[in-house]
């Protein structure tokens, strides 16, 4: 992994709503190039740490850096604005507009945050949707094309500023397995011929083992002892030593024991 400065950093960060605590004190690094995968089961955080680091739920503790500035707390306003050029952002079951092609989906970051004519929009986004897979089909609209394209098309979308830092929430949820598969496939081609760097947030064991570098593991009933963070490391290295019995548990796709203790990992 390079040792150059993290393009990502989340520092003691917790989420609460009301009187109930979601998990505190959660922290790690993501490298630049690297595919960072943040992982658990439904309800565990996930998606809201994801959320917080993409600017849209503020951390009740903690503070997140995104190429070395704060885009959290009272100084983390101008962080923020320029981290919109920064990051993509592949949304939970893509969130294309209906309404628009898959070219003018992918065009729009563009003609929000730059002052290029409209063909030039397009033709970049035309690149875009190539680097996917989808260069034939930037006329279609979002319900004529299969899960799998929507979420390329997504993807492309989140790549139209030429970030160095993308999110994808739950890209193969829904997807059959060779779909899915060649989602993970094109990840992995991505960082490798862009130089990108994924954070992840999914519960796809067998996307998880494919693509990421290292992964984080938040269970929602491990908040008394460890914040919600169960493990941090590379996921096969987890998955063949912990000792955790909610590792083992999610790696080996079986249910915890209801006498099981947490061990350290």
């Amino acid at each position: 992994m390079s040792a150059t400065a993290p393009l990502l950093s989340v520092q003691g960060v917790a989420q609460r709503f009301g009187a109930r605590t979601i998990f505190r004190d959660v922290s790690f690094d993501v490298a630049p190039g690297e595919v960072f995968a943040i992982l658990g089961g439904s309800g565990s955080g996930k998606s809201t740490v994801l959320r917080q680091a993409i600017g849209l739920l503020e951390p009740t503790a903690g503070r997140i850096e995104i190429a070395g500035q704060a885009v959290t707390g009272p100084d983390g306003a101008a962080g923020r604005r320029a981290s919109r050029r920064l990051i993509g952002v592949m949304f939970q079951a893509g969130a294309l507009f209906g309404s628009m092609s898959l070219l003018e989906n992918v065009m729009l970051p563009l003609q929000m945050f730059t002052d290029l004519p409209a063909d030039a929009c397009a033709a970049a986004a035309q690149v875009k949707l190539g680097l996917v897979g989808l260069a034939d089909a930037g006329p279609l609209y979002p319900a004529e094309v299969s899960g799998g394209m929507a979420k390329r098309a997504a993807i492309a979308r989140a790549l139209a500023l030429d970030p160095p830092l993308l999110f994808l929430d739950e890209p193969s949820a829904g997807l059959d397995p060779i779909t899915s598969a060649g989602l993970d496939r094109l990840v992995l081609d991505l960082r490798n011929d862009l130089g990108a760097t994924f954070v992840v947030v999914t519960h796809e064991l067998p996307s998880i083992l494919t693509i990421a570098d290292r992964c984080l593991l938040l269970d929602r009933n491990a908040f008394a002892d460890a914040g919600g963070v169960i493990a941090i490391g590379e996921p096969h290295r987890l998955a063949a030593e912990s000792t955790d019995p909610v590792v083992r548990a999610f790696f080996d796709r079986t249910t915890l024991p209801m006498n099981a203790t947490k061990e350290a990992v």
